[in-house]
């Protein structure tokens, strides 16, 4: 659907202030020279269907209390059975990061099918008046992610750097395909956050720091998605997260927006103006708080704003799809928690992302409806709202699997398309003495972790939540960038860290390194960290310096979801491509590095920055940007890069604002952190990255962190040991751990490798205050790579002299190698240690901390 169709179909005899997503997007540069000053009123492509209207009504006027709200309740696929949609009456299910059906994670495009067709059989066979489909939605970000053999093209990040309308459309239209092809209906995309601070662990899922890029892209991504919405390989899209997760302070996840009602209009609305102009079908609402700094209201936690959802999304702005919730979000709204909260309905939440305790969920609110708390017009309102797009997307009209493509592992791939993509994305930072085209018929060198790790090529949202956990075997139908450059060059020989290589008996040398897979939360770098790419992995610096200054031309291939500070790495290169996160098709990005075979140019870069490119490793409101947004160089027009001072690389940034990323009932209560004895580096937060280490003076970190999945949406801190180090939780306000009766600290854990040396558990309680366990003779105990849930009473860390009254760090390990292990959901349980299954004390001992 091109943007004039959409014109085309837009009602002509709208109020005054009415604007269609062309007239968005053609108002562009005439929005800066004349910013608006209030929320717009947005004529949607998608009009208002009088005949529609009438049958969501009768539907409605035969439906129960239970029906209305059981259409408002989203649960996971793991937690609810095909059967209990159709007892509950359940309006919709999702799966999150690293669900698949029957928990299987090499579940086929069949498997997929068979288990969305037994929820809407279910839902089908509710026993309504009117039975109303299920609708089931998922995260497909970059490609249909969360399935194996899906293809997972560039994330947005990469494709705001092609800036290609046309081609995210595309991309769009095929993601939406292989979703139906898995029986889904429902895509949680695009994302529309205006990114601000590279040290969101979600910048690359936003298309660039210009908002009007943003809208663009947006449209076409919805276009791509949406179609006409009736065709067998369209899928309802979502514009999120509304509105400014992009603008929070110091980069924080589901933090705190400070910032003006002008900015956020002018700035933030953007992508949610053009998308709601044409068409989408769906909102969701974002974990975060915005204080409007100029105005001084604090609007508070998105979720439970009124103010935002319902005057300004629903009245002012028009749009008539619903709304849903993000994951357990109404827990975050001051007094609610995650399966009861009147405040977030009221405010206008249409549909409850509520995974586990949808149960609880329905129960309360249904008390609430009785008891006036929540009003009845609200609720019909919201299933009014729900049933309108499901009739828009035709799901009364066929199950999944009398789909076109329904079950069909062929319409989840499109290869070509995504090379394609990546060709389009990569940016040239650097690329002096031309050391850039490669001629084929050269021998190669090629080092680097992410040379050939398809899991850190594709980053996050790739097969689990955070795209950790993940294995080459996982991505059968990809390609590595490795594998690519095997196709170009005469001779290759990789090796991830150079060691012992003789880089002078080889042409050029391609070092493939950067981040690791991360989302959202534990991506962040905290405020007391530097953007400084070494200081996080210093392997890469390791394995850089190793290569370099050796009369061998040296070309890094840069993987990040972010732009970031790498001085070092610049200067010990010769080439530098940022390839963003590319997805699956890593031989885009040789096509890019080397020469035809008749030795012309087959592919020149054309893609540019779409954020600023960090001079100093701190970030501040007066950085200089070391490449301005739009940079790029290509063969055509080629630039050279001069050597850049490093002075600035390794400093300590102000930690004045620490992040807390541990997470207790929704609160930022504690903060979660590693540390090692060396007094010289500090400890740090964990909300750093995912995969944090240590910034030891060493190349070799204390320990390594990553996100591993235990129970469910990567839930566990995976950590390995390399020397002595701790992992400790702490808040700054003391717990009294006395008021829970019988109390056990409980957590679960897997253990891979059992440790040699001491391992102790702590309670601490202030200055001079702790107890301290030795969980040798209970880990040597245990089988490895199996779930266990510990249960340690309280009174153990008593007799051991902590004070449970003054409680500020409830659980700090301490460790040394070699040990490694998995934790996850760590909790205070009162009566816990009169369970069976509690730990006596006696199989403590005490131990000194490492």
């Amino acid at each position: 659907m091109s943007c004039s169709s959409l014109s085309r179909r837009a009602q002509s005899g709208g109020a005054i202030g009415r604007i269609s997503a062309l007239g968005l997007l053609l108002m562009g540069a005439a929005a800066q020279a004349a910013p608006m000053t209030d929320w717009p009123r947005i004529q949607s492509a998608v009009v208002a269907d009088p005949a529609l209207e009438a049958r969501v009504q009768k539907i409605i006027a035969g439906m129960s209390l239970a029906q209305k709200i059981g259409q408002m309740t989203q649960p996971e696929i793991k937690f609810i059975t095909p059967a209990e949609v159709g007892r509950y009456y359940i309006g919709s299910v999702l799966n999150g990061g690293g669900s698949w059906p029957g928990n299987n994670k090499q579940a086929t495009a069949a498997d997929w099918l068979a288990l969305a067709e037994a929820y809407h059989a279910a839902s089908m066979a509710s026993g309504a008046a009117t039975p109303i489909p299920v609708i089931w939605g998922t995260d497909a970000v970059h490609g249909h992610g969360n399935v194996r053999g899906a293809t997972l093209f560039p994330h947005n990040i990469g494709l705001g750097a092609a800036g290609d309308a046309a081609l995210v459309e595309e991309i769009a239209a095929a993601t939406a395909k292989a979703v139906r092809a898995t029986g889904i209906q429902w895509v949680f995309a695009p994302t529309l956050a205006v990114a601000q601070d590279a040290r969101w662990g979600r910048t690359y899922e936003s298309f660039s720091a210009d908002p009007q890029v943003v809208a663009r892209l947006g449209v076409a991504a919805v276009r791509g998605l949406q179609g006409n919405l009736k065709d067998d390989a369209t899928v309802v899209a979502t514009a999120k997260h509304f509105i400014g997760d992009g603008s929070t302070e110091f980069g924080r996840d589901q933090g705190q927006s400070k910032i003006s009602r002008a900015d956020m209009i002018k700035v933030h609305g953007q992508g949610y103006y053009a998308t709601i102009g044409a068409g989408v079908q769906t909102v969701m609402a974002s974990f975060h708080s915005w204080t409007d700094v100029k105005a001084g209201i604090d609007h508070g936690k998105m979720h439970g704003s009124h103010k935002l959802l319902t005057e300004v999304l629903k009245q002012k702005i028009g749009f008539d799809g619903f709304v849903v919730s993000d994951w357990n979000g109404i827990g975050q709204v001051p007094g609610c928690s995650d399966a009861s909260c009147a405040q977030a309905i009221n405010a206008g939440i249409d549909m409850v992302m509520v995974p586990e305790d949808w149960r609880a969920f329905i129960a309360n609110t249904s008390a609430q409806v009785e008891r006036g708390e929540v009003p009845l017009a609200r609720i019909d309102d919201a299933v009014t709202r729900i049933l309108r797009v499901k009739l828009r997307a035709g799901l009364f009209d066929k199950s999944p699997a009398q789909g076109a493509w329904a079950g069909k592992a062929e319409a989840m791939q499109a290869r070509e398309l995504a090379r394609r993509a990546v060709r389009q994305s990569l940016v040239l930072l650097k690329n002096n003495q031309a050391s850039l085209p490669l001629a084929q018929g050269k021998r190669i060198l090629v080092v680097g972790k992410n040379a050939d790790n398809l899991a850190n090529q594709a980053g996050g949202w790739s097969l689990t939540w955070q795209g950790t956990d993940n294995q080459n075997q996982d991505f059968p139908v990809s390609q590595s960038i490795l594998a690519g450059i095997r196709e170009k060059a005469a001779e290759v020989r990789f090796s991830v860290d150079a060691q012992g290589v003789d880089v002078r008996g080889y042409d050029a040398v391609i070092a493939v390194l950067g981040e690791t897979p991360y989302a959202e939360g534990v991506g962040d770098i905290a405020p007391s960290s530097s953007l400084r790419h070494s200081s996080r992995y210093p392997e890469d610096l390791a394995v850089l310096r190793r290569v370099s200054g050796q009369g061998v031309p040296v070309t890094t291939v840069f993987i990040a979801g972010r732009t970031l500070y790498t001085h070092d790495l610049l200067n010990l290169s010769d080439a530098f491509v940022m390839a963003w996160l590319p997805g699956s098709e890593g031989g885009g990005v040789a096509d890019l590095l080397f020469k035809s075979a008749q030795g012309s140019v087959s592919h020149d870069f054309n893609a540019k920055l779409p954020f600023a490119w960090p001079a100093a490793a701190c970030v501040s409101a007066n950085s200089k940007p070391l490449f301005k947004p739009g940079y790029g160089l290509s063969y055509a027009e080629p630039g050279r890069v001069a050597a850049l001072s490093e002075a600035g690389g390794r400093v300590a940034c102000d930690a004045s604002n620490e992040l807390l990323v541990f997470r207790q009932s929704g609160q930022n209560a504690y903060q979660l952190q590693v540390a090692s004895p060396s007094n010289a580096w500090p400890s740090r937060g964990l909300g750093a990255d995912l995969n944090a280490v240590l910034e030891v003076p060493s190349e070799q970190p204390a320990v390594r962190v990553s996100s591993v999945q235990i129970n469910t949406q990567q839930d566990a801190k995976r950590l390995a040991w390399t020397g002595p180090a701790k992992l400790h939780i702490w808040s700054a306000q003391k717990a009294n751990l006395l008021a829970y009766r019988d109390a056990a600290l409980v957590f679960d854990l897997v253990q891979e490798r059992a440790p040699e040396l001491p391992v102790g558990l702590t309670m601490e309680c202030g200055s001079g205050c702790a107890g301290t366990l030795n969980l040798n003779p209970v880990l040597t105990g245990l089988p490895l790579a199996k779930r266990q849930t510990l249960k340690i009473p309280l009174a153990c860390f008593a007799a051991q002299g902590a004070d449970l009254s003054r409680v500020d760090v409830p659980f700090s390990l301490a460790a040394d190698a070699p040990f490694t292990a998995a934790i996850a959901n760590i909790r205070v349980v009162a009566g816990a240690a009169r369970e069976a299954d509690a730990i006596a004390c006696k199989q403590f001992t005490a131990v000194a901390q490492p």
